[in-house]
């Protein structure tokens, strides 16, 4: 692994050569002594810190590190200052510095200062680039899951999204059916135009109608002004209808009426106004029971039913958990300015041993609360609240040995891994979550599979 560069400027050489003599044993260091020769510096190498003095001829540390920032937006800066020029370092900070220090510099409390913002660089860099590799591998449309089932969600969202074709989304509460919406709206040639999304259920009948088709002035008491409908907004875009099967049946002839003719009509008008409205739908109920049961309309029910994509639960999904759950860590560190690494294996054995009756977003806001909460530098099975843990082993049926040590309990995920997936080394570090190296490194540690052929069907 290559050393962090470390670019020190200061118009003092004593100052400016001691610091190299200190650092260039764990750093490739260079040396600047006004901003000029450091910006020349900053063009032509890759500059991981800045360490500059404040005070400086012709152009200050603070002018400096704003020119820098500009060109070099990744580079952490250290300000170097004199105690009576402290003002002058929290100026340094508002503008972009990451840390400062006084002057005569401390070189112990630098190599601690050095290590602590190089850790952050790199915990910052290596969330950003998993963001882009589950987008990449495993993602589409800020959509995470590799089990077969998304992936054929993830086909069909491909295949659809090009099509003018009405889509309806059905899944548990939870499962990310917007997300699927928005996917769709993304990929389709409509992205330049609205997604509008209504949720059904939280509007009343009246209130409803008047969200979707607009009314006239005076069309009801408090109509003060003509109000443009939803599906007017979504025009050459999409319209998102969540929980669709919460709609008055009035409202439903009303929707019908749009999609067939591709007109809607104000509430309290009668003139109709041409829509070009993608309409995408969704429900965590099974409409077709509700047709049986003359809860929906027959003829919306088919008029929707064109293209159906339907979201798995979590629990189907037991592939996708580790992932999902490394994707919000990645997530909430950043937004927490936090620096766990990940879960102990208890921990993920423990919530994937949970059934997540509220699928990805109670996952989602579990992990935003372990990493809110954290104190270690691990999310353990301790992180995890006590109720879930219960409900994860069964209520009675203990899946956690708590006599079992860290590495025991690795060990024995590495074996299950490699059963569930015949032996395949590959496959086995994907569902860890782990590369094949480091598969590999743990298969020595453990001496497991000595001498046994890698199954890479």
């Amino acid at each position: 692994m290559s050393k962090p560069t470390v670019l020190i400027v200061d118009d003092e050489k004593s100052a400016r050569d001691g610091l190299v003599r200190a650092l260039r044993r764990d750093y490739h260091v260079f040396a600047a002594e006004n901003g000029t020769s450091a910006l020349e510096v900053l063009a032509s190498q890759k500059v991981d810190v800045l360490l500059s003095d404040v005070r400086m001829p012709g152009m200050d540390g603070i002018t400096l590190m704003r020119r820098a920032l500009v060109n070099h937006p990744e580079l952490t800066v250290i300000i170097l200052t004199a105690y009576g020029d402290v003002d002058m370092a929290v100026e340094a900070m508002k503008n972009g510095a990451t840390d400062f220090m006084t002057k005569p510099i401390n070189l112990d409390k630098l190599e601690l200062v050095l290590d602590r913002v190089l850790k952050a660089k790199k915990i910052e860099l290596e969330n950003k680039e998993l963001k882009v590799r589950l987008d990449d591998k495993y993602g589409l449309e800020n959509i995470i899951g590799r089990s077969p089932a998304m992936q054929e969600v993830f086909d069909t969202i491909r295949q659809v999204a090009n099509s003018r074709a009405t889509v309806l989304i059905q899944g548990e509460s939870g499962t990310g059916k917007e997300l699927v919406a928005k996917a769709i709206h993304q990929l389709s040639p409509r992205r330049s135009g609205a997604f509008v999304a209504v949720h059904c259920a939280a509007l009343s009948h009246n209130i409803l109608e008047s969200e979707l088709f607009g009314h006239e002035k005076g069309a009801f008491t408090g109509a003060m002004e003509r109000r443009v409908g939803r599906f007017e907004k979504a025009d050459g875009g999409s319209l998102f209808l969540d929980e669709i099967s919460e709609i008055d049946a009035s409202v439903q002839v009303k929707i019908l009426r749009a999609l067939e003719e591709r007109q809607v009509e104000r509430v309290g008008g009668d003139t109709p106004v041409d829509v070009d409205t993608r309409l995408i739908a969704a429900t965590n109920r099974d409409l077709k029971g509700m047709v049986d049961d003359g809860d929906f309309r027959e003829d919306l029910f088919y008029r929707l039913y064109v293209v159906v994509i339907t979201l798995p639960p979590l629990r189907d999904r037991q592939d996708d958990i580790l992932l999902l759950l490394n994707h919000y860590l990645a997530v909430f560190n950043a937004e927490n300015g936090k620096r766990i690494e990940g879960f102990t294996p208890a921990a993920y054995e423990t919530l994937s041993a949970y059934d997540w009756p509220g699928n990805i977003r109670e996952l989602r806001n579990l992990v935003e609360r372990m990493v809110v909460l954290a104190r270690g530098k691990t999310l353990d099975v301790s992180d995890i609240p006590a109720q879930l843990r219960e409900q994860a082993s069964g209520g009675g049926e203990v899946r956690i040995n708590a006599e079992l040590t860290v590495d025991e309990m690795e060990k024995r995920m590495v074996i299950q891994a490699l059963e569930k997936t015949n032996g395949n080394r590959t496959k086995a570090a994907e569902k860890l979550g782990i590369s094949r190296r480091t598969l590999h490194r743990k298969l020595n540690q453990y001496g497991i599979g000595k001498g046994a052929e890698d199954a890479e069907a």
